[in-house]
């Protein structure tokens, strides 16, 4: 059974930052990315970051140079340092997995940036 778990939303001021956590458990050895997407309220959910198997990023326009994406050993966990937060990254922010066979989803984690 595969899982993904996120933690390390919180709420920090404009120009803070944080770092997100996503633990996977299950088929490990099948992973082809890691993905962290969000979704701010009334919006639809969008990529952020993507980290593939032979180690290659992909980061959206709207955070290069400020959120980076990482992996601890055989990809626990899966990080995403986020600096110089914007309120308009107040989002959930969701961990995927695309696995040999299908894609799975974490619950989400809340990050809010106000001051």
């Amino acid at each position: 059974q595969v899982q993904l778990m996120e933690s390390g939303g919180g709420l920090v001021q404009p120009g803070g930052s944080l770092r997100l956590s996503c633990v996977v458990s299950g088929s490990i050895s099948s992973i082809n990315a890691i993905n962290w997407y969000r979704q701010a309220p009334g919006k639809e959910r969008e990529l952020v970051a993507t980290l593939t198997r032979v180690g290659s990023r992909n980061y959206a326009d709207f955070v290069k140079g400020r959120f980076t994406i990482s992996r601890e050993y055989y990809w626990n966990p899966v990080y995403l340092q986020m600096n110089s937060l914007k309120p308009e990254d107040t989002a959930v922010y969701y961990c995927n997995g695309e696995f040999a066979r299908r894609v799975y989803w974490g619950q989400g984690t809340q990050v809010t940036v106000s001051s």
